[in-house]
């Protein structure tokens, strides 16, 4: 029995979509040449295609037929699928507590000096926000 289907990207639709934020419209081929820069190993024309043409009917991606080939974009926002993502972590795994998932990834990845400010400056920020 198939697995019901999530809202979200799986981790192959996830890796495709960077490359079509990074860079887009791009036909299958350039695509290809991407992830397997990104992933160190070859990976088949005909996997690529057929992952891209999964994403289109999901409605992750558009395509536009230019000559023989068609030229992928994504259709969803980058900020659009990471905020589904971490408020599908923050309900699932956290309980809707978004201090707990704050404290987790403070204790549990290391952070450099620039992050820490980058992080400091956003409470900062949003600290500010609230008190309008």
């Amino acid at each position: 029995m198939a697995r019901p289907g999530s809202e979200h990207p799986t981790e192959l639709e996830l890796e495709i979509l960077k490359v079509l934020w990074d860079d887009s419209p791009l036909p299958v081929r350039e695509v290809r040449s991407r992830l397997e820069t990104k992933a160190g190993r070859p990976l088949s024309h005909s996997s690529v295609i057929t992952m891209l043409n999964i994403m289109y009917r999901k409605g992750f991606v558009s395509r536009k037929k230019e000559g023989k080939s068609f030229l992928f974009s994504p259709k969803l926002m980058k900020k659009t699928v990471t905020s589904g993502i971490m408020e599908d972590v923050l309900s699932r795994v956290f309980d809707g507590s978004s201090s707990d998932l704050v404290l987790n990834l403070l204790e549990t990845v290391d952070l450099d000096q620039d992050e820490l400010a980058e992080i400091r400056k956003l409470i900062t920020r949003k600290a500010k926000e609230q008190k309008k």
